[in-house]
Parts: structure tokens; C-alpha cells; sequence
């Protein structure tokens, strides 16, 4: 017959307390963060390249309208993060035409001009943004997130100690 053998885990706390708070923070708070930064570094070369074509006799640009916005849809149907860079203010104008012509106004044309029509050749720029800055949008997530794993493990460590 064997001899029963005992143990006991100390310290198992100290451990869960430290992945309750990593498992928030990859989801909610340092991941999100992160990955906002990421979408930055395609939306200001999405800018850029947009500059480009604004005309300058013109108020609206399409420059000024590129933004990135949390993808609150993804998150709540699959719990992934995401972020989306793109034009505001969609891609109809109203009928009767928009009196905005600021430099916020409305820019349907951005369409058109990134696509590419049957009597005008196209000129990307959304997409090269991103095909151009894919591995420095990837660099600084990596860089962010670690930083924010970082300092979701010092604040798991001092739970666990104020805790325990």
C-alpha cells in the first residue's frame, strides 16, 4: 500500500490576484490602450497621405476627417479589441446638397478618389497607410502593451501585498 503524501500551496494568492489583474488589463485597459496607439500610427499616415490630394481651394479636406474609433460592435459580439481608421461622415451627401462646406465638412468624394472610378484612375490612400505602416503600427503595440503588462503586474503585486 502507498503511503499517502501531503502539501499544502502558499503564496497561491499572491498568484491569482496577479492574473485577475493581467486578465483585466489585457482586455480593458492596457490593451485597449495600446492598440489605440497602433491605430494612431495609421491614421496620421492615412493623413498624410490624404494631404496630398485635398485641394487648397476647397474648405473641406478629407485629411481633417480621418479619425479611428473603438469598434465597440466586435468587442461586444466576440470580446476582441479593435479599432477602425476611416473617413467621417459616410459616403452620401444629404439630397439638396450640404451647406457645410467648413473644413470638417462632409467629403464623399474620398470615395471616389481611393477607389478609383470608370473615367478616373485611382489614388489610395487609405490603403497604402496602412500597407506602408503595418510593421510600425505592430511595433508600437508590442511596445505599449508591454509597458501597460508591466505596470498591471506591479499594481497585481501590490494588491496581493496590501491584500495578504
Amino acid at each position: 500500500m502507498a503511503d499517502s503524501i501531503q502539501f499544502s500551496l502558499t503564496g497561491l494568492e499572491e498568484l491569482l490576484g496577479k492574473l485577475d489583474e493581467v486578465s483585466y488589463d489585457m482586455k480593458r485597459k492596457g490593451g485597449r490602450f495600446a492598440l489605440r496607439k497602433a491605430a494612431q500610427v495609421i491614421r496620421d499616415a492615412a493623413k498624410q497621405n490624404a494631404k496630398r490630394l485635398d485641394d487648397p481651394e476647397t474648405g473641406r479636406q478629407i485629411a481633417a476627417n480621418i479619425v479611428e474609433r473603438w469598434n465597440g460592435r466586435l468587442f461586444k459580439a466576440t470580446g476582441n479589441l479593435g479599432f477602425r481608421v476611416g473617413v467621417q461622415h459616410g459616403a452620401v451627401m444629404p439630397e439638396g446638397g450640404n451647406p457645410d462646406t467648413g473644413m470638417n465638412g462632409p467629403t464623399p468624394h474620398w470615395r471616389l478618389l481611393e477607389l478609383g472610378t470608370e473615367k478616373m484612375r485611382a489614388q489610395p490612400f487609405m490603403r497604402p497607410a496602412m500597407e506602408q505602416n503595418i510593421s510600425a503600427a505592430t511595433d508600437t503595440f508590442v511596445r505599449e502593451y508591454d509597458k501597460a503588462l508591466d505596470r498591471a503586474i506591479k499594481r497585481a503585486k501590490k494588491k496581493a501585498t496590501a491584500g495578504g
